[in-house]
């Protein structure tokens, strides 16, 4: 089973490589079993790999020349309002934690395995999808019945 960094170094070296599909979310055990919580957790990969793909903007702004001059070497940038609206921009995992492990301890030190599990429990039973259009459903059940019609198998569409 890969763990979650080896996922993202091979989504991101793929990624990088000008690929725009990562194959396997959700999956485990070379892809022998499907874990809806890894889902959520691999979706989480899955953008922080098109952030990074997407690259840091370099321009005037987000440079901050005039700043830098302003605040001068070995101060503080932090409290500047560049510097919060342009950390923003920046990964903003949900189900990663980033707290210090003492407060994440008393936060009940759920990691991100829990937490996505817990939004995929949430999901399961939450989510309604929208129905598909009629004209949508019969081209998906034509396609079907071919592919069944195809492979010589009687199509459960045909015996509905």
């Amino acid at each position: 089973m890969q763990t979650g960094h080896e996922k993202t170094l091979t989504g991101l070296m793929a990624a990088l490589a000008g690929a725009n599909l990562i194959y396997g979310a959700g999956m485990i055990e070379s892809g022998v079993t499907f874990d809806a919580a890894q889902f959520v957790l691999d979706n989480e990969l899955a953008a922080m790999i098109r952030q990074t793909v997407a690259g840091i903007p370099v321009d005037d702004e987000t440079l901050a020349v005039d700043d830098i001059r302003a605040v001068g070497p070995f101060n503080d940038f932090l409290s500047l309002e560049a510097t919060m609206r342009h950390m923003r921009l920046q990964s903003q995992p949900a189900l990663m934690d980033r707290r210090v492990r003492e407060e994440w301890e008393d936060m009940g030190g759920h990691d991100a395995y829990d937490r996505a599990r817990e939004v995929a429990l949430e999901v399961l039973a939450d989510h309604r999808p929208e129905p598909l259009p009629d004209d949508m459903r019969t081209k998906m059940r034509t396609i079907v019945a071919e592919a069944d019609r195809v492979a010589g198998v009687a199509s459960p569409i045909d015996a509905a």
